[in-house]
């Protein structure tokens, strides 16, 4: 088993662009949809929704293929702009339990939970709020790995998709490889896979009964990953290496808010919140936005820009308050708010004397 004993979660989106475009598109919900390629045949598929996975169409595969394996598919243009902009508010979510995020694309990540933020203990838990938060406030379903190791984390993700949640532990890890083909192994492609059968080797059973220097052998110096991780050995840390690009607070309130001043009492607490959080970070910023979520989990934000940084608590509160007083309620009711800030400059807040009035004043 590993050395180090990590809680670690594998979150992996659901067919991420087609979902996108099924939610965004109702006429394209229940049919086989795939984004990228053309109905001419030319290009590839980037991504299949479930509908036309029935038939055979998969990523990667040209639409030419696709287009033979299901005459009725429906071809979309990508919007990336849009799944960057849902990708962001996915990593937001991630960012309420830990800071240890490692994106792997824009729809996947590695999350490093040994440690929450919110002190829940449980990485099951943990996963299956986060499933459940994006279901409720993007309307999209992921599916998600638990284990000790990222390797296992992966390989788990994948085995009850869609919207799928399991849990490979310790004890259960061993058996587990053993068992795998070897074609479901993260990182052994088809050519590698093919290799593998050639030489006998069919299961992670196959594999573990050549040595280290055997697998280097035939595999290079990839050979001494799969030694060790066909023995469920897995000791990479999730790498965030991410810069900061911006910094808040928000809540879920049990009782939706229904008059401004309830509103605005909620946005002075949580204001308080994210100036310790820039404090903590020595953070300010040029840009702080607004988010509002009503009852009907439908959602805007609202953003002000600062012709120079700012990170004081009465600057966060009363920009929050002003920008939501332009906004028009028509009798709905709140069930979350929330303030971020971002453009930050870091050296200006790190250059900062302790004794600067400013600083002691913002942040008694």
């Amino acid at each position: 088993m590993a050395s180090v004993k990590r809680k670690i979660i594998h979150i992996d989106m659901d067919a991420f662009y087609a979902s996108v475009e099924q939610r965004d598109f109702p006429e394209y919900r229940g049919k086989p949809l795939a984004v990228g390629g053309s109905p001419t045949g030319r290009g590839v598929v980037a991504t299949a929704s479930y509908e036309a996975r029935k038939f055979g169409v998969r990523s990667a595969m040209s639409s030419r293929i696709a287009i033979n394996l299901c005459p009725d598919i429906i071809f979309v243009y990508p919007r990336f702009e849009v799944y960057k902009a849902v990708s962001r508010s996915i990593r937001e979510i991630f960012s309420r339990y830990t800071d240890l995020i490692e994106p792997l694309s824009l729809d996947e990540a590695y999350l490093d939970v040994t440690e929450d933020k919110l002190g829940i203990g449980s990485a099951m838990e943990i996963a299956a709020r986060i499933k459940k938060e994006i279901r409720e406030e993007l309307q999209l379903t992921a599916s998600a790995g638990v284990s000790i190791n990222k390797f296992v984390a992966k390989i788990a993700s994948d085995i009850n998709k869609p919207d799928g949640l399991t849990f490979i532990g310790p004890s259960k890890i061993e058996n587990f490889m053993n068992n795998l083909p070897v074609e479901k192994f993260h990182g052994v492609g088809k050519v590698t896979a093919d290799r593998m059968k050639s030489l006998q080797l069919f299961t992670g059973a196959d594999l573990k009964k050549l040595s280290e220097d055997e697998l280097v052998r035939h595999f290079g110096k990839t050979g001494r990953f799969y030694y060790q991780i066909v023995r469920g050995i897995d000791d990479r840390e999730v790498q965030t290496h991410r810069e900061t690009k911006s910094l808040g607070a928000e809540d879920t309130f049990t009782y939706d808010l229904d008059t401004k001043e309830e509103m605005h009492k909620e946005l002075d607490r949580i204001g308080i919140i994210v100036a310790e959080r820039l404090q903590k970070k020595q953070l300010k910023g040029k840009t702080l936005t607004l988010k509002i979520k009503y009852h009907d989990f439908s959602q805007i934000t609202r953003n002000h820009s600062f012709s120079k940084l700012v990170g004081d608590i009465d600057t966060i509160t009363e920009t929050a308050k002003a920008l939501l007083d332009k906004v028009e309620m028509n009798d709905k009711p709140v069930r979350l708010l929330g303030i971020s800030l971002s453009n930050f400059h870091e050296t200006e807040v790190k250059s900062r004397k302790p004794k600067d009035p400013e600083q002691l004043e913002l942040f008694p």
